[in-house]
């Protein structure tokens, strides 16, 4: 029962603050990026395989830019 109630109260914020949503996003964004590169980067370049992390980190950001690019 949780769920359709923050559901219906998440959807009436989301019409209450369409002119800021873009810069919550983008917010959002900046937060997520601030964790991937202070927290996970430096994780995964301290064991043995720092190379193949490196590559596999490249590889999955290009499938994810050509994804966005490809699906609009």
């Amino acid at each position: 029962i949780v769920e359709p109630i923050s559901a219906v109260i998440g959807a009436l914020l989301v019409m209450k603050i369409r002119m800021i949503l873009p810069f919550l996003l983008c917010f959002a964004a900046g937060a997520m990026i601030y964790v991937v590169v202070m927290e996970l980067i430096p994780e995964s370049q301290n064991n043995k395989n720092k190379d193949k992390m490196t590559i596999l980190t490249m590889i999955g950001f290009v499938i994810m830019t050509l994804l966005d690019v490809l699906l609009g």
